[in-house]
């Protein structure tokens, strides 16, 4: 017979276990066995263990405070008698059972977004009443009609109307298929939530827009000019983020930039909610620069308010080149306002490696001002100057001779000295292609 083996961890045969009765042994066998490994391996175990109690907390904490108003009260003198303020804890998850995750993930809060950017916005602009008058030389005096969202789905609206009734009347006499009842309830309602919005969650139907075939006309229905500025934030997000960069552009045109420029001239400022949409809609920046900053150049009207506002952003935010490299042949190639001046000298302060079409294009864009005989405001000196500092090595002679012939024709005392500076103390672009050269 082979030898038992004795189980791990039983007792050895020379033990009292073995001599205790065979009811004690069975009954012992059944009951749960105490571990016998109680030490902690090294000393990480018993780190464990030690915290720090309610009471030490609580003065470490009333000693920090203490601290600190000393600090302040003793390098701000004027704040140390200022009550403590109470801090708010802003969270996105709601306070009911039924929470989204998916949503508050997707859409975070506004005060979220607001305590993040809150710093970064200036709420005054400082306009000077001089600049704005030279800039308002340059305006368009008769300019186009202003065409909303309304007015275009209006039309469009009309004219597809008229056209499937008369096919609808040719072929079987039917009339126009119209919208479904429900449909147009459900966006009525939408649009009363919109108009009162302020923070939280947006309706579903209205999420689902940019997936519709027709979704101008259903953004029709809800009537974007009663939208709440917290509302045309979040409407910006969703449709940039969903919509193709040529429907993101019309949105950007027909919907966000006449909110945008009647809010500044209203106010004289800029809604912070409208601010961070139009920074948020850089999410696609061909669309923007179609959809909102070549329009505003184009229309003629753009006051030195509306381009210091929206000129801010193209500081703040990291563009591509080739969309701002577009963007400033553009403007350079387009009929001449204040207001573009502004914008050109923005997007050439950010120091980008031109393609040389481009800078041909501003050499082109400063040169057609030859015959001007108006008396230029300080801004276009100021573009030109920038201008010069920035690609004065990418210029050829012939430019630099031309330039430096125009300062004979716009001259002002202060700046035009410091460009005919930059301008002879530079290398020349050498048009074959080869190292620069030193211009004599």
């Amino acid at each position: 017979m082979p030898k038992a083996k004795r189980a791990k961890g039983s007792a050895g045969p020379g033990e009292a276990v073995r001599s205790l009765p065979l009811a004690e042994q069975i009954l012992q066998g059944q009951a749960v066995r105490p571990s016998r490994r109680t030490k902690r391996r090294g000393a990480a175990a018993e780190a464990e263990d030690e915290y720090v109690d309610e009471k030490l907390s609580r003065k470490i904490l009333e000693q920090a405070r203490i601290q600190q108003e000393e600090l302040e009260a003793e390098h701000c003198p004027g704040r140390g008698a200022e009550p403590p303020r109470k801090t708010t804890v802003l969270g996105s998850a709601s306070r009911d059972g039924d929470s989204d995750a998916e949503d508050d993930d997707e859409w975070p809060t506004l005060e979220k977004a607001t305590s993040m950017e809150k710093e970064e916005y200036c709420e005054e602009v400082t306009v000077n009443p001089e600049d704005e008058r030279a800039i308002e030389m340059f305006m368009n005096m008769n300019p186009p009609l202003r065409r909303t969202l309304a007015d275009i789905i209006m039309e469009k609206i009309t004219e597809k109307q008229t056209e499937v009734e008369t096919v609808m009347s040719e072929i079987s006499g039917l009339p126009m298929p119209q919208l479904d009842p429900r449909v147009l309830e459900v966006y009525k309602g939408v649009r009363e939530v919109l108009s009162k919005y302020r923070s939280g969650k947006l309706p579903k139907a209205f999420k689902i827009i940019p997936a519709l075939s027709n979704w101008e006309q259903i953004l029709y229905i809800t009537e974007p000019e009663t939208w709440t500025a917290a509302a045309m934030y979040q409407a910006t997000r969703i449709f940039s983020s969903n919509l193709k960069e040529r429907m993101a552009q019309r949105f950007y045109n027909l919907v966000l930039l006449p909110r945008v420029r009647d809010d500044i001239a209203e106010y004289k400022r800029l809604n912070f909610h409208l601010y961070m949409a139009l920074k948020k809609a850089l999410f696609k920046p061909g669309a923007w620069f179609k959809g909102i900053l070549i329009p505003l150049c184009e229309s003629g009207t753009c006051t030195l308010r509306e381009a210091i506002i929206i000129g801010s952003i193209l500081t703040k935010c990291s563009i591509p080149v080739l969309h701002s490299s577009a963007a400033m042949l553009k403007i350079a190639e387009m009929e001449y306002s204040g207001a573009n001046s502004i914008f050109l000298r923005l997007l050439i302060d950010k120091k980008y490696a031109l393609p040389f079409r481009v800078v041909d294009a501003l050499v082109f864009h400063f040169l057609g001002f030859r015959r001007d005989q108006r008396t230029l405001p300080v801004l276009w000196h100021q573009c030109f100057l920038t201008f010069v500092q920035r690609y004065k090595e990418d210029l050829s002679s012939e430019q630099k001779e031309s330039l430096l012939e125009l300062l004979k024709f716009h001259c002002h005392p202060q700046i035009s000295p410091e460009i005919r500076r930059e301008l002879v103390n530079s290398k020349t672009r050498d048009v074959e292609g080869l190292q620069p050269m030193a211009m004599e």
